[in-house]
């Protein structure tokens, strides 16, 4: 029996777009169209950034050429030196208040867009020599990779995660790996990272342990990005998929609290 998680939506170009389309066809469209705006406002903020990066490269020119004229009219003499000087240096306080003004921007913008890509769809890294020796069975691997995280070293605990994949792509501890890779990300509260490695577990491992869990992380992920339907629909979906699990429990709780909040609009 086909379940109903039908379809997952992998972003390839931008690190917004949200694997988010692995729910029912019949709500997917929602979920596209929330996905589609996601990317398109970030398109509009990395174009922002490039003009103000170049706005500040502009005027940081402008600035240095204006202290170059300061210190010639400082060496200068004559009647007129004064005004030189006192406008030099009034051009010079103007592209310095500018340039803090497109700094505030600038690092405010680069806030706001540096979201990596998933692990998973980055190319990959520059081997590091470590020596760390890696099992030859995959739940051990796992277990390697959950005990490095546990550990502190998320860095290393991403990289063995997603070498886990790479050596058993269709082994169950695959799909925990994808999970495991996905709380990494909750936790430092990146949802988009978070909801494609989520959205991994439900699409290609559905009966995977950590399947339930998935399911409400995403609905988590998906009411931090104030994406409310779909956040509703990942409870629904896992209720209906899972119900006698505990994540299930959980998600009736909160649905009756939305059902609630709706009731008293």
């Amino acid at each position: 029996m086909v379940p109903r998680v039908m379809r997952i939506l992998l972003p390839a170009a931008t690190a917004l777009a949200l694997s988010a389309c692995f729910f029912p066809a019949d709500r997917g469209q929602i979920l596209e169209s929330r996905v589609d705006q996601l990317k398109a406002k970030n398109d509009k903020l990395e174009a922002e950034l490039k003009k103000t990066k170049d706005e500040l490269s502009r005027t940081t020119a402008q600035l240095q050429e204006a202290l170059e004229q300061l210190d010639k009219a400082s060496r200068t003499t004559g009647a007129n030196i004064g005004v030189k000087v006192d406008s030099t240096l009034q051009d010079v306080a103007e592209l310095r208040g500018l340039i803090e003004a497109q700094q505030h921007k600038l690092s405010e913008l680069e806030a706001r867009t540096a979201i990596p890509l998933p692990a998973t769809l980055q190319a990959p890294p520059e081997p590091k020599k470590d020596e760390l020796k890696r099992p030859d069975d995959p739940k051990d691997y796992l277990k390697l990779a959950d005990d490095t995280v546990k550990g502190g070293d998320v860095d290393l605990g991403r990289k063995l995660y997603t070498e886990l994949m790479k050596k058993w792509p269709k082994d169950d501890a695959t799909g925990e790996a994808h999970f495991g890779l996905g709380e990494t990300y909750f936790t430092e509260k990146k949802c988009r990272e978070a909801l494609y490695e989520y959205g991994k577990v439900i699409q290609d491992f559905p009966r995977a342990k950590s399947a339930p869990t998935a399911y409400l992380r995403s609905s988590d992920c998906f009411a931090t990005l104030k994406m409310n339907a779909e956040s509703k629909v990942a409870l629904e979906e896992l209720v209906k998929q899972f119900p006698k699990s505990d994540a299930a429990k959980t998600a009736r709780t909160k649905l009756a609290e939305l059902n609630k909040k709706g009731g008293k609009k």
